[in-house]
């Protein structure tokens, strides 16, 4: 157990943060949470409302509590302040966590790269973003980089829960299938999807760890957007075959192959990366 030690997760209320309260509860740790604009009704946690863009108000905040470990889950995905929330935000909880000598673990994406070679990506290639979403989240890298040298960014990919914990992409496929929405899934573009509670399990070995760097945490098996969404439509009683698929269009342009090699991870952690087609399959 880990009886007084404090973890303060940013983005408590959303997907990966959620499934991070409820886990770091049950080891043991004392958990500090932040949301944005709904606090959750969820017991032994102290919630804090925090908005990114206020940077000295999330300096402070990490300060007041001087943590142990900080977990950012928190970001913004479209504009408006993608970039001050993203890429900033992410900044002033580097700069927080640093003052305030906490361990800092840091959420970023595969879409870090443009997606337009052969194979895997490592830890030890390039960002090259080609979305505006991309870019900030290669910017959040660098600051945080930056301000906090000690820090660990993990990069992962799809975010998913199966249909005990359905999440966006989950709840997107349904809607097509079921009228609600229209798509087209596309057929090149590869990601490596890992559920929401092995994510979260990894990231809290991992504030156990004294690792810095860059570090990729993503599921084993490389799956192109259209059969996740087959996956998706099966596990949840779903026909496969009402799920179009197709090529996707040249502009805007997007990342293509974003594969991530987590073999550094896979040697390390204890926690088991279940590929998507195990958990869905």
């Amino acid at each position: 157990m880990l009886m007084g030690r404090t973890l303060l997760i940013t983005g408590g209320s959303g997907f990966l943060g959620a499934a991070l309260v409820e886990l770091a509860r049950t080891q043991g740790w004392d958990v500090v949470a932040t949301y944005h604009t709904h606090m959750p009704q969820t017991a032994g946690v102290r919630w804090e409302a925090l908005d990114l863009r206020d940077r000295a108000a999330t300096r402070a905040l990490i300060e007041r509590y001087a943590p142990d470990v900080v977990i950012h889950t928190a970001y913004r995905q479209e504009e408006p302040d993608m970039t001050a929330i993203t890429a900033h935000g992410a900044g002033a909880v580097a700069q927080g966590a640093y003052a305030a000598q906490s361990r800092l673990i840091h959420l970023s994406s595969d879409v870090v790269f443009d997606g337009e070679r052969s194979g895997s990506y490592t830890e030890t290639d390039a960002p090259c973003p080609v979305t505006a979403y991309g870019a900030a989240k290669a910017a959040a890298e660098r600051l945080v980089a930056d301000a906090h040298p000690a820090a660990l960014i993990v990069r992962t990919s799809l975010i998913y829960g199966g249909p005990e914990h359905p999440g966006r992409h989950e709840r997107f496929v349904l809607d097509v299938i079921d009228g609600r929405a229209e798509a087209v899934f596309f057929t090149d573009e590869l990601r490596c999807p890992i559920a929401v509670g092995d994510l979260a399990a990894a990231l809290l070995e991992l504030a156990e760890q004294d690792r810095s760097g860059i570090l990729h945490v993503a599921g084993p098996d490389v799956v192109s957007r259209y059969e996740f969404a087959r996956l998706i439509a099966g596990a949840f009683g779903r026909d496969p075959a009402r799920v179009r698929g197709g090529p996707s269009p040249a502009a805007p342009r997007r990342p293509r192959n974003c594969a991530l090699d987590s073999r550094v991870a896979q040697g390390m952690l204890t926690t088991r990366i279940r590929g998507v087609r195990d958990v869905l399959g």
